[in-house]
């Protein structure tokens, strides 16, 4: 395994990504969440806003992992982005979708601990009504496509799942942190 780590926290819109990044941050400051190249408009907090032209000359360099459309615009993750981040620490990438996941698992060697978070599609509403979102009706249908997601890969492999109507963000932080240590711990072995 190598000694670079990081963290996939997958999950549908409001089910803690964000709050649990944060309260990893608190536990060790070695944790700092991913910020992906962002082409589009709208939301720029955590994201580093690009452009088309750099998203076509990061393809034709081969330095995109894993590019997305959703909420019209294009979210990547980029080799140049993924090695500044594992040089300063441990990134948490934040995906909603399983192919990401693989992209990334597969084509950034790192040892990645790919972490489920899960919350009812009601607790996305509540959450995203209390928050503020102006678009829940799309999160919505976000948390659907990633319910299809899950049930078009039973097969895929989870290093941890936490239920965050049952765990606090601090709690779910610990566990994600011990995982990481024992996951470090078995490398050195």
């Amino acid at each position: 395994m190598s000694a670079k780590q990081g963290v996939v926290l997958y999950g549908p819109p409001a089910a803690g990504k964000d709050t649990i990044t944060i309260a990893l941050t608190e536990l060790n400051s070695k944790y700092a969440q991913f910020a992906r190249l962002k082409v589009g408009a709208g939301k720029s907090t955590g994201y580093r806003m690009g452009t088309a032209e750099q998203l076509c000359e990061l393809e034709a360099a081969g330095d995109v992992v894993y590019a997305n459309a959703r909420y019209g615009n294009t979210y990547v993750i980029d080799r140049p982005g993924v090695d500044a981040a594992v040089a300063a620490g441990v990134p948490v990438v934040h995906l909603g979708q399983i192919n990401g996941i693989q992209a990334l698992v597969d084509g950034y060697p790192a040892g990645w601990s790919v972490v489920l978070l899960w919350c009812p599609r009601e607790v996305t509403a509540q959450r995203s009504a209390g928050r503020g979102d102006s678009d829940t009706t799309a999160r919505l249908a976000a948390w659907d496509a990633t319910r299809e997601d899950l049930d078009a890969h039973p097969n895929m492999a989870w290093d941890l799942t936490v239920d965050t109507t049952e765990a606090s963000p601090k709690n779910a932080a610990r566990l994600i942190d011990q995982l990481l240590a024992q996951r470090a711990g078995a490398a050195t072995a």
